[in-house]
Protein backbone atom coordinates (compact mmCIF):
# COMPACT_ATOMS: atom_id res chain seq x y z
CA UNK A 1 0.00 0.00 0.00
CA UNK A 2 1.29 3.38 -1.23
CA UNK A 3 0.60 4.63 2.89
CA UNK A 4 -0.04 3.17 6.44
CA UNK A 5 -4.36 2.44 6.52
CA UNK A 6 -3.70 2.75 10.24
CA UNK A 7 -2.06 5.99 10.09
CA UNK A 8 -5.32 7.45 7.85
CA UNK A 9 -7.78 6.11 10.25
CA UNK A 10 -6.25 7.84 13.70
CA UNK A 11 -4.24 10.32 12.84
CA UNK A 12 -0.05 10.48 13.07
CA UNK A 13 -0.57 11.89 16.64
CA UNK A 14 -2.18 8.33 17.88
CA UNK A 15 -0.17 6.61 20.26
CA UNK A 16 0.92 3.71 20.08
CA UNK A 17 -1.24 1.82 21.92
CA UNK A 18 -4.41 2.78 20.14
CA UNK A 19 -1.93 2.19 16.74
CA UNK A 20 -1.82 -0.98 18.07
CA UNK A 21 -5.66 -2.03 18.76
CA UNK A 22 -6.62 -0.18 15.01
CA UNK A 23 -4.06 -2.07 13.52
CA UNK A 24 -5.74 -5.65 15.29
CA UNK A 25 -8.98 -4.09 14.52
CA UNK A 26 -8.68 -3.98 10.39
CA UNK A 27 -6.98 -7.51 10.62
CA UNK A 28 -3.30 -6.24 9.63
CA UNK A 29 -1.98 -8.83 11.83
CA UNK A 30 -2.93 -11.71 9.70
CA UNK A 31 -1.17 -13.18 6.96
CA UNK A 32 -1.63 -11.15 3.75
CA UNK A 33 -3.32 -14.39 2.29
CA UNK A 34 -5.94 -14.81 4.94
CA UNK A 35 -6.46 -10.70 4.84
CA UNK A 36 -7.58 -10.65 1.13
CA UNK A 37 -9.77 -13.80 1.92
CA UNK A 38 -11.72 -11.94 4.64
CA UNK A 39 -11.67 -8.86 1.84
CA UNK A 40 -13.16 -11.27 -0.63
CA UNK A 41 -15.91 -12.21 1.47
CA UNK A 42 -17.11 -8.55 2.45
CA UNK A 43 -17.06 -7.34 -1.01
CA UNK A 44 -19.48 -10.56 -1.90
CA UNK A 45 -21.87 -9.64 1.47
CA UNK A 46 -21.53 -6.08 -0.38
CA UNK A 47 -19.18 -4.11 2.31
CA UNK A 48 -16.75 -2.25 0.70
CA UNK A 49 -15.37 -1.55 4.31
CA UNK A 50 -15.94 2.23 5.92
CA UNK A 51 -14.14 5.51 4.17
CA UNK A 52 -11.98 7.42 6.07
CA UNK A 53 -12.52 10.76 4.20
CA UNK A 54 -16.74 10.64 4.91
CA UNK A 55 -17.07 8.79 7.78
CA UNK A 56 -20.11 6.29 5.49
CA UNK A 57 -19.67 2.89 4.52
CA UNK A 58 -17.96 3.17 0.88
CA UNK A 59 -21.52 1.24 -0.65
CA UNK A 60 -23.40 4.19 0.47
CA UNK A 61 -21.22 6.56 -0.93
CA UNK A 62 -21.10 4.67 -4.07
CA UNK A 63 -25.07 4.56 -4.25
CA UNK A 64 -25.10 8.45 -3.77
CA UNK A 65 -22.32 9.41 -6.50
CA UNK A 66 -23.27 6.59 -9.06
CA UNK A 67 -26.09 8.21 -10.72
CA UNK A 68 -24.75 11.18 -11.48
CA UNK A 69 -22.42 9.40 -13.27
CA UNK A 70 -24.97 7.29 -14.79
CA UNK A 71 -26.63 10.34 -16.14
CA UNK A 72 -23.57 11.99 -17.40
CA UNK A 73 -22.04 9.37 -19.36
CA UNK A 74 -25.90 7.78 -20.30
CA UNK A 75 -26.59 11.54 -22.37
CA UNK A 76 -23.13 11.80 -23.25
CA UNK A 77 -23.33 8.48 -24.61
CA UNK A 78 -26.68 9.43 -26.62
CA UNK A 79 -25.02 12.05 -27.92
CA UNK A 80 -22.27 10.25 -28.89
CA UNK A 81 -24.23 7.77 -30.79
CA UNK A 82 -26.84 9.75 -32.79
CA UNK A 83 -24.10 11.99 -34.18
CA UNK A 84 -21.67 9.46 -34.79
CA UNK A 85 -23.25 6.81 -36.26
CA UNK A 86 -24.58 9.04 -39.05
CA UNK A 87 -21.79 10.85 -39.18
CA UNK A 88 -19.33 7.63 -39.75
CA UNK A 89 -21.95 6.11 -42.31
CA UNK A 90 -21.79 9.70 -44.58
CA UNK A 91 -18.17 9.48 -44.13
CA UNK A 92 -17.71 5.92 -45.67
CA UNK A 93 -20.64 6.39 -48.08
CA UNK A 94 -18.99 9.69 -49.16
CA UNK A 95 -15.02 8.77 -48.61
CA UNK A 96 -12.64 11.24 -50.21
CA UNK A 97 -14.86 14.03 -50.65
CA UNK A 98 -15.15 17.31 -48.27
CA UNK A 99 -17.30 15.25 -45.72
CA UNK A 100 -15.37 12.76 -45.22
CA UNK A 101 -11.90 14.87 -44.67
CA UNK A 102 -14.15 17.18 -41.94
CA UNK A 103 -15.51 13.69 -40.16
CA UNK A 104 -12.01 12.45 -40.14
CA UNK A 105 -10.31 15.55 -38.94
CA UNK A 106 -13.35 15.79 -35.92
CA UNK A 107 -12.60 12.00 -34.75
CA UNK A 108 -8.88 12.96 -34.98
CA UNK A 109 -9.33 16.23 -32.65
CA UNK A 110 -11.78 14.62 -30.26
CA UNK A 111 -9.16 11.17 -29.82
CA UNK A 112 -6.31 13.07 -29.36
CA UNK A 113 -6.59 16.00 -27.51
CA UNK A 114 -6.87 16.02 -23.97
CA UNK A 115 -9.86 15.89 -22.76
CA UNK A 116 -9.30 18.67 -19.60
CA UNK A 117 -7.80 21.20 -21.60
CA UNK A 118 -11.04 20.51 -24.04
CA UNK A 119 -13.05 21.21 -20.95
CA UNK A 120 -10.99 23.88 -19.51
CA UNK A 121 -11.67 25.92 -22.59
CA UNK A 122 -15.36 24.90 -23.07
CA UNK A 123 -15.72 26.20 -19.84
CA UNK A 124 -14.24 29.24 -20.70
CA UNK A 125 -15.73 29.89 -23.94
CA UNK A 126 -19.37 28.83 -23.08
CA UNK A 127 -19.74 29.25 -19.29
CA UNK A 128 -16.85 32.36 -18.45
CA UNK A 129 -17.19 34.50 -21.89
CA UNK A 130 -20.71 33.45 -23.51
CA UNK A 131 -22.45 32.67 -20.61
CA UNK A 132 -24.83 29.96 -22.44
CA UNK A 133 -24.55 27.81 -20.18
CA UNK A 134 -24.68 27.29 -16.50
CA UNK A 135 -21.38 26.64 -14.81
CA UNK A 136 -19.87 23.62 -12.58
CA UNK A 137 -22.07 21.55 -10.15
CA UNK A 138 -24.80 19.72 -10.90
CA UNK A 139 -27.50 22.14 -9.99
CA UNK A 140 -27.87 25.89 -8.86
CA UNK A 141 -27.41 25.94 -4.94
CA UNK A 142 -31.08 27.53 -5.31
CA UNK A 143 -32.49 24.48 -6.59
CA UNK A 144 -30.73 21.69 -4.28
CA UNK A 145 -32.70 19.20 -2.36
CA UNK A 146 -35.83 20.88 -4.40
CA UNK A 147 -36.52 17.52 -5.81
CA UNK A 148 -37.33 13.90 -4.14
CA UNK A 149 -34.32 11.56 -5.13
CA UNK A 150 -36.49 8.47 -6.54
CA UNK A 151 -33.94 7.73 -9.36
CA UNK A 152 -31.26 9.94 -8.13
CA UNK A 153 -30.94 10.68 -11.78
CA UNK A 154 -31.66 14.27 -11.44
CA UNK A 155 -33.68 15.28 -14.71
CA UNK A 156 -35.57 12.09 -14.28
CA UNK A 157 -36.82 12.87 -10.59
CA UNK A 158 -37.31 16.48 -12.04
CA UNK A 159 -39.80 15.48 -14.42
CA UNK A 160 -41.23 13.38 -12.08
CA UNK A 161 -42.13 15.93 -9.38
CA UNK A 162 -43.03 18.29 -12.54
CA UNK A 163 -40.38 20.54 -11.17
CA UNK A 164 -39.13 22.38 -14.68
CA UNK A 165 -37.52 25.24 -13.20
CA UNK A 166 -34.99 22.70 -11.79
CA UNK A 167 -35.16 20.15 -15.30
CA UNK A 168 -33.91 23.12 -16.79
CA UNK A 169 -31.24 24.37 -15.01
CA UNK A 170 -30.21 20.86 -14.28
CA UNK A 171 -29.99 20.40 -18.17
CA UNK A 172 -28.42 23.74 -18.08
CA UNK A 173 -25.44 22.26 -15.82
CA UNK A 174 -25.27 19.08 -17.28
CA UNK A 175 -25.22 19.79 -21.02
CA UNK A 176 -21.76 20.99 -21.62
CA UNK A 177 -19.58 18.45 -19.54
CA UNK A 178 -22.10 15.48 -21.53
CA UNK A 179 -21.29 17.52 -24.73
CA UNK A 180 -17.55 17.11 -24.14
CA UNK A 181 -18.07 13.62 -23.48
CA UNK A 182 -20.38 13.25 -25.92
CA UNK A 183 -17.70 14.49 -28.15
CA UNK A 184 -14.87 12.16 -27.19
CA UNK A 185 -17.19 9.49 -27.73
CA UNK A 186 -18.16 10.36 -31.20
CA UNK A 187 -15.00 10.49 -32.00
CA UNK A 188 -14.47 6.76 -31.26
CA UNK A 189 -17.86 5.67 -32.79
CA UNK A 190 -17.77 8.08 -35.94
CA UNK A 191 -13.79 6.23 -36.58
CA UNK A 192 -15.44 2.87 -36.22
CA UNK A 193 -18.78 2.98 -38.00
CA UNK A 194 -16.75 4.45 -41.21
CA UNK A 195 -14.23 1.37 -40.97
CA UNK A 196 -16.80 -0.98 -40.57
CA UNK A 197 -19.10 0.59 -43.75
CA UNK A 198 -15.95 1.04 -45.65
CA UNK A 199 -15.90 -2.83 -45.68
CA UNK A 200 -19.24 -3.57 -46.49
CA UNK A 201 -19.92 -0.91 -49.19
CA UNK A 202 -17.04 -2.50 -51.32
CA UNK A 203 -19.12 -6.24 -50.99
CA UNK A 204 -20.36 -7.89 -53.63
CA UNK A 205 -23.76 -8.00 -52.29
CA UNK A 206 -23.99 -4.28 -51.88
CA UNK A 207 -22.76 -3.88 -55.97
CA UNK A 208 -25.26 -6.70 -56.57
CA UNK A 209 -28.18 -4.94 -55.09
CA UNK A 210 -27.18 -1.30 -57.21
CA UNK A 211 -26.95 -3.37 -60.38
CA UNK A 212 -30.67 -4.52 -59.40
CA UNK A 213 -31.94 -0.91 -59.22
CA UNK A 214 -32.45 -0.81 -55.42
CA UNK A 215 -32.58 2.83 -53.77
CA UNK A 216 -29.09 4.15 -53.38
CA UNK A 217 -31.06 5.16 -49.42
CA UNK A 218 -31.60 1.17 -48.96
CA UNK A 219 -28.11 -0.18 -50.16
CA UNK A 220 -26.69 1.70 -47.85
CA UNK A 221 -29.10 1.73 -44.49
CA UNK A 222 -31.43 -1.20 -45.43
CA UNK A 223 -28.25 -3.24 -46.57
CA UNK A 224 -24.57 -2.17 -45.29
CA UNK A 225 -25.77 -0.62 -41.99
CA UNK A 226 -27.76 -3.73 -41.03
CA UNK A 227 -24.65 -6.14 -41.43
CA UNK A 228 -22.61 -4.03 -38.97
CA UNK A 229 -25.02 -3.25 -36.13
CA UNK A 230 -23.91 -6.15 -34.17
CA UNK A 231 -20.02 -5.01 -34.45
CA UNK A 232 -21.07 -1.60 -33.61
CA UNK A 233 -23.07 -2.93 -30.23
CA UNK A 234 -19.65 -4.09 -28.84
CA UNK A 235 -18.13 -0.53 -29.95
CA UNK A 236 -21.18 1.51 -28.47
CA UNK A 237 -21.25 -0.74 -24.82
CA UNK A 238 -17.23 -0.16 -24.62
CA UNK A 239 -17.51 3.38 -25.23
CA UNK A 240 -20.58 3.35 -22.69
CA UNK A 241 -18.45 1.52 -20.14
CA UNK A 242 -15.10 3.87 -20.63
CA UNK A 243 -17.51 7.28 -20.19
CA UNK A 244 -18.69 5.71 -17.23
CA UNK A 245 -15.39 5.03 -15.43
CA UNK A 246 -13.52 7.64 -17.64
CA UNK A 247 -14.83 10.94 -16.47
CA UNK A 248 -12.77 11.33 -13.86
CA UNK A 249 -10.88 14.56 -15.57
CA UNK A 250 -14.18 15.82 -16.48
CA UNK A 251 -16.01 15.55 -13.60
CA UNK A 252 -13.14 17.20 -11.26
CA UNK A 253 -13.28 19.99 -14.07
CA UNK A 254 -16.60 20.44 -13.82
CA UNK A 255 -17.33 20.21 -9.91
CA UNK A 256 -19.83 16.78 -10.78
CA UNK A 257 -20.66 14.57 -7.84
CA UNK A 258 -20.08 11.59 -9.62
CA UNK A 259 -18.06 8.62 -8.87
CA UNK A 260 -15.08 9.84 -10.64
CA UNK A 261 -14.73 12.69 -8.13
CA UNK A 262 -15.05 10.70 -5.92
CA UNK A 263 -12.39 8.14 -6.29
CA UNK A 264 -10.24 11.23 -7.31
CA UNK A 265 -10.90 12.74 -4.29
CA UNK A 266 -10.90 9.62 -2.39
CA UNK A 267 -7.29 8.78 -3.83
CA UNK A 268 -5.86 12.41 -2.83
CA UNK A 269 -6.90 11.97 0.82
CA UNK A 270 -5.62 7.96 1.03
CA UNK A 271 -8.98 6.66 1.40
CA UNK A 272 -8.20 2.93 0.53
CA UNK A 273 -11.34 1.87 0.63
CA UNK A 274 -13.15 4.05 -1.05
CA UNK A 275 -10.49 4.02 -3.94
CA UNK A 276 -10.72 -0.26 -3.60
CA UNK A 277 -14.73 0.35 -3.97
CA UNK A 278 -14.86 2.06 -6.86
CA UNK A 279 -12.27 0.09 -8.32
CA UNK A 280 -14.46 -2.85 -7.85
CA UNK A 281 -17.71 -1.26 -9.45
CA UNK A 282 -16.41 -0.07 -12.01
CA UNK A 283 -14.76 -3.26 -13.47
CA UNK A 284 -18.80 -4.94 -12.44
CA UNK A 285 -20.08 -2.04 -15.01
CA UNK A 286 -17.50 -3.18 -17.72
CA UNK A 287 -18.88 -6.67 -17.30
CA UNK A 288 -22.14 -6.09 -17.07
CA UNK A 289 -22.31 -4.24 -20.08
CA UNK A 290 -20.04 -6.71 -22.10
CA UNK A 291 -22.86 -9.42 -20.86
CA UNK A 292 -25.81 -7.06 -22.25
CA UNK A 293 -23.72 -6.69 -25.77
CA UNK A 294 -23.88 -10.50 -25.95
CA UNK A 295 -27.62 -10.51 -25.46
CA UNK A 296 -28.29 -7.97 -27.80
CA UNK A 297 -26.03 -10.29 -30.25
CA UNK A 298 -28.36 -12.89 -30.12
CA UNK A 299 -31.97 -10.51 -30.56
CA UNK A 300 -29.94 -8.29 -33.94
CA UNK A 301 -27.92 -12.04 -35.24
CA UNK A 302 -30.18 -14.43 -35.71
CA UNK A 303 -26.90 -16.77 -36.37
CA UNK A 304 -26.08 -16.08 -33.06
CA UNK A 305 -29.15 -17.34 -32.00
Amino acid sequence: MPIDPVLAVVGERATQSTYDQVYREMGLDQPVIVQFLYYLRDVLSGDFGRSTTTAHPVIEDIARVFPATLELATLGTLIGVLVGVPLGVLAAVKRGSLVDQIARVLALVGYSAPIFWLGLLALNVFYGQLGWVAGPGRVSIFYMDLVPPVTGLVLVDAILDDNWDVFWDALSHIILPASLLGYYSLAYISRMTRSFMLEQMSAEYVTTARVKGVPEWRVIWGHAFANIRVQLITVIALSYAALLEGSVLTEIIFAWPGLGNYIATALLSADLNAVMGGTVVVGCVFVCLNLFADFLYRFFDPRAR
